[in-house]
């Protein structure tokens, strides 16, 4: 798929294995600095709360600019904040204050790396080969950042609190180097005007191009609510799963582990799946077992059977996470690319937020299974709203540019008969 995709998988894969360092490791260096549920739980509030407050803006930069610089210098960013935490730990002076700024630091410098990084991939390869090449930049997410990451990073932090975050900034360094080796990304066209304009302007025309182009604008939609019955129950699954299925601690680790697992599957079939399935069907599909997934977890009292029930969710999870975002990415114009992927985000953090709020609240009155009942119904009532508007979405025509202006060209077809090309 080309030299420069080369170099950016393996960006990718490599800042994956320090982003997976830090999954284990953050969590376990606040909880060793503090006992207070409060600022535990800010320490993960921190790792969304920069996308509700930058989001917008980073996409509208990464539209602005060189992409494949700025993901370079976000990079560095997150490098020299690491490299300060470091500092602070091996001198002693390190404390929970000091680690919970760094983690806010570091996540909004992530939030413009993962926003520039996502409008890459299309620059690179052509629009029949977006499908494969998401999929290969998330198998480095769930080999890296999953499976290899976490236990390497608890492990080095037995050995020394710092440890595994010099390692992390040796992977971020190492991600720059990577990326740089990339051939430049010229910043897309736009209108023929000398001034650029402000930054608000160009938020404000990319939310007005989505809400005038029905297909994105309902996968957007779709992502949003689905995200909100999924982070629902998923907000107390710790309990849930210690509390309800008995599984204990190690139990609870093993079903991340089995949703790694079978995302990990998914990478090795997605090809023969976009060769041989219509996206429409398969995006079906995964959302049918989305609604299965919740009334299963509802149902069963078994551990062993919830692991199963997380292999399957992580395999289809996989497939369609891969599917919408290449999607797309066919259907967005080069220069709202960062844009409309900041808005996509946004609204993935924004039904987290919903949802694991709902969450608690439903599983305090009603009790821990009650969650996911509401995640049921929810996604249920959702799925049959969105079921023949998915074809829509598949094979709607990419939007076109006419002198730097947007011409929204998303035709409604009509209904699919059978499997239809995956071809743009």
């Amino acid at each position: 798929m080309g030299r420069d995709f080369r170099w950016l998988l393996a960006s990718s894969w490599t800042s994956n294995i320090g982003d997976g360092v830090a999954l284990a490791a953050a969590p376990l260096l606040i909880a060793s600095m503090t006992s207070s549920p409060i600022l535990v739980a800010s320490g993960a509030v921190l790792q969304f709360l920069p996308w509700l407050l930058f989001g917008l803006h980073a996409g509208a930069i990464a539209d602005r600019f060189d992409r494949r610089r700025l993901v370079m210098f976000a990079n560095a960013a997150r490098a020299v904040v690491l490299a300060a935490l470091c500092v602070f730990l091996i001198t002693g002076t390190a404390n929970i204050w000091i680690v919970l700024a760094v983690a806010f630091l570091y996540g909004t410098a992530e939030v413009f790396v993962d926003t520039a990084a996502s409008t890459l991939l299309p620059m690179l390869v052509k629009p029949a080969d977006l499908g494969i090449g998401n999929a290969r930049l998330q198998a480095g997410y769930l080999v890296a950042n999953q499976f290899a990451g976490p236990p390497l990073g608890a492990f080095l932090f037995a050995a020394g609190a710092a440890w595994p975050f010099l390692l992390e900034v040796l992977c971020v360094l190492l991600a720059v180097m990577l990326v740089s080796r990339m051939a430049a990304t010229p910043v897309p066209p736009r209108a023929e005007s000398a001034a650029k304009p402000a930054v608000h302007t160009d938020i404000a025309e990319g939310i007005r191009w989505l809400w005038r182009n029905p297909p994105v604008r309902m996968l957007v939609l779709i992502i949003l609510l689905f995200n909100v019955t999924w982070a629902a129950p998923w907000g107390v699954l710790v309990l849930y799963a210690t509390e309800h299925l008995n599984m204990g601690a190690v139990g609870f680790g093993m079903l991340t582990t089995a949703s790694a697992a079978g995302g990990l599957l998914a990478t090795f079939c997605f090809g023969w799946l976009e060769r041989h399935v219509s996206f429409a069907s398969l995006m079906r599909v995964a959302l049918s077992l989305e609604v299965a997934m919740h009334l299963a977890f509802a149902l069963t009292t078994t551990g062993w059977v919830a692991l199963v029930i997380m292999f399957v969710f992580g395999f289809y999870a996989f497939v369609w996470g891969t599917i919408s975002t290449t999607v797309r990415q066919r259907l967005v114009p080069p220069q709202l690319q960062g844009r409309i992927a900041s808005v996509n985000m946004v609204g993935v953090f924004g039904g987290m937020v919903i949802g694991q709020a709902l969450g608690g609240v439903i599983a305090q009155v009603w009790g821990l299974t009650a969650p996911w009942w509401f995640a049921f119904v929810g996604a249920a009532i959702t799925l049959l709203l969105v079921w023949r508007p998915i074809s829509h979405i598949v094979n709607a025509k990419p939007a076109l540019t006419e002198t730097g202006s947007i011409a929204v060209i998303a035709e409604d077809i009509a209904e699919d008969g059978g499997a239809q090309s995956n071809e743009p």
